[in-house]
Order: C-alpha cells, then sequence, then structure tokens
C-alpha cells in the first residue's frame, strides 16, 4: 500500500497544534430520521474551510530547506489551492496556484488573501498540469500534487483518525464511515485510518452523478477516465479519473463507492444549515447527501459518520440550494 496507518499518525504528530482538531457533532433530527447514531466530522471549520489543509501542510513542512526556498507549485479549484497557500505562508515559502477561471470567486479570493499567486487559465483549452509542469521547470519550484501523492493522502488520513479518537472518547466504534471522493486523496487517507484502526467498519465514497469516475472504475476492475457531459455544483469533486496512488489504496479499502443527485446535494446542505447551523459546500455533502437519500442505511442501533470535507460555497450557490429546500 501506498500508506500506512503509521503514516498518517506521523502526518498527525506534524500537524498536531498547526490544523484545527474539528469537531464531531450529531443532530438529533438526522439520527430520528435515519433510525442509527449519525456523526459528522466538520471539517468546514478546518483551516481554510477543508480538510486540504491537513495533507497541504504534511506535505510542505518536509520539504528540505533548499526545497523550501524555491516555494511551491499546485493546481486546484480551489480547496487544495488555500491549503496550500496557508501552508505556504506559515512556513515562510512562496507559492503558486493553476486555478480554473471559472473556480468559485470565494476560493479564488481565499487564495490571494492568503498571499498566493494566481495563474487562471481556461478548463476547456489548457491542461493545469502542463501549466504547472512548465512553472515548475523555469522556476525550480516543487509541484505539489492536490491527490496523488503519499504525504498529501497521510495528511487526509488525520481527520479520519481524530474522528475515531473522537469516537471512542465517547465510548463508540464506528460501523460505517462515509467519505467524499474525487481524486481520491481523502478517501485514501479515510479508507487507511478507519480499516487500521476499526477493520470490521464499512467505508463508503461518495461522489457527484456527473463525476462518477470511481463507481465506474470500481464496475470495470480499474481505472476509468469519464468524459462528463453535464455540470456540477460539487467542484471539489471534478476529478474525471481515479489518481494512481489513491486507487491502488482505495480499490482495495473502500467497500462501495456510490454517487448522489445535484437535488439530493442541495437537499443536504439545506439540512446542515437548518439544524447543524453549518455552512458545508457541494462536495463536502455528498456524504450527508447519501444518507439524507437513502442511498446508504444504516442499521438499527449502528453508529455511522459522514466526513463534511469543507464550506467554500459561493452566496449564490448556498442561496439556490436554500431556496430550493427551504424546509428540509
Amino acid at each position: 500500500m501506498p500508506i500506512t496507518l503509521q503514516d498518517i499518525i506521523d502526518a498527525a504528530s506534524r500537524l498536531e497544534g498547526v490544523a484545527v482538531r474539528t469537531p464531531l457533532l450529531t443532530s438529533p433530527e438526522l439520527d430520528r430520521r435515519l433510525g442509527a447514531r449519525v456523526f459528522l466530522k466538520a471539517e468546514n471549520l478546518q483551516h481554510v474551510g477543508a480538510f486540504k489543509f491537513r495533507g497541504a501542510y504534511n506535505r510542505l513542512v518536509q520539504l528540505t530547506a533548499e526545497e523550501r526556498a524555491r516555494g511551491v507549485v499546485a493546481f486546484s479549484s480551489g480547496n487544495h489551492a488555500q491549503g496550500i497557500a496557508y501552508a505556504a505562508r506559515l512556513l515562510g515559502m512562496k507559492a503558486t496556484i493553476v486555478m480554473p477561471t471559472d473556480a468559485p470567486l470565494i476560493k479564488r479570493e481565499g487564495t490571494e488573501a492568503l498571499g498566493a499567486a494566481v495563474r487562471a487559465y481556461d478548463r476547456k483549452t489548457e491542461s493545469r498540469e502542463e501549466i504547472a509542469a512548465e512553472i515548475a521547470d523555469y522556476s525550480g519550484a516543487v509541484l505539489v500534487p492536490a491527490f496523488d501523492d503519499v504525504a498529501v493522502m497521510a495528511g487526509q488520513g488525520t481527520c479520519a483518525l481524530e474522528m475515531v479518537q473522537q469516537l471512542r472518547e465517547r465510548g463508540w466504534e464506528p460501523d460505517l464511515v462515509l467519505s467524499p471522493v474525487g481524486g481520491g486523496g481523502l478517501m485514501s487517507g479515510v479508507a487507511t485510518a478507519v480499516r487500521g484502526l476499526a477493520p470490521e467498519c464499512r467505508v463508503i465514497g461518495v461522489e457527484p452523478f456527473a463525476y462518477d469516475d470511481h463507481v465506474k472504475s470500481a464496475a470495470a476492475g480499474e481505472r476509468v477516465r469519464i468524459d462528463p457531459q453535464t455540470a456540477t455544483r460539487c467542484d471539489s469533486l471534478m476529478a474525471t479519473q481515479p489518481g494512481v496512488l489513491t486507487w491502488a489504496v482505495n480499490s482495495k479499502l473502500v467497500d462501495r463507492f456510490i454517487s448522489v443527485s445535484e437535488d439530493e446535494v442541495a437537499h443536504a446542505i439545506s439540512f446542515a444549515f437548518r439544524y447543524l447551523k453549518l455552512v458545508v459546500e457541494p462536495g463536502g455533502a455528498v456524504g450527508l447527501a447519501a444518507l439524507l437519500a437513502g442511498h446508504i442505511r444504516p442499521m438499527p442501533g449502528a453508529t455511522s459518520c459522514a466526513v463534511l470535507s469543507g464550506g467554500n460555497i459561493d452566496a449564490a450557490t448556498f442561496n439556490d440550494c436554500l431556496a430550493q429546500y427551504p424546509a428540509p
């Protein structure tokens, strides 16, 4: 396996006192609807509003002094961008981020506010990978992938390490864990941590219908590239193929991949706001959406957990979701 539980434990030691130990929340209304005990890991309350800070910092803090002096470059639609930007600022490094022109404004503004330089590109006509590689080539900057990197994957896994620890502090063991899956970095870290600590726990990956590359890859038994023909609100989950390293983990440790509709995601965003008083972005709400829509039904009396992976949603999208489901 590319990463182990020990890698995640080591990452947690690097992040101690730097990352937020995000709360594990409950909702009586959610428990009532599902007839089960459900916990939500609120990574939308992490630095930069997303779990991405964990992997970014774990990667950057291990760079040598010479590498730090050269700075870093990354490509991202927003959350990885902000995670890299903030980690770089904490470590006194320069950061350049290649971001699509249609990235949510809140994410671009957040990235720039943290001191990173942004190189915009057109998704339809330009390759972010090629642009980032060119920047790394002429500047000497270290390229930090958004998900297909062992240090990034291990850092993301600290989210689930915390989650299991927090459950045990309350006297519970996890029976079911749901995580969003885009490129698979968070999913691989979550699966490695959960399987290492609670081997009998079911682990489920959730993605939007329009970007169901993991669902299709699982059915084919190999990495499948998709060509989405429709848009999604879940800008943080728009990978079109599982990563090489992440798939090596997720194909073995994740029990099932499922997809959710745009309406189900909107419902989950509205539910989180109404009953938990949380702002959750579309990609961060897919696990909750799967539970509310009944795609996954926890066993009565079981302990289930879903990762709310981010909260960076623009006002227009948020208002649309609330208007679509004013009383979920």
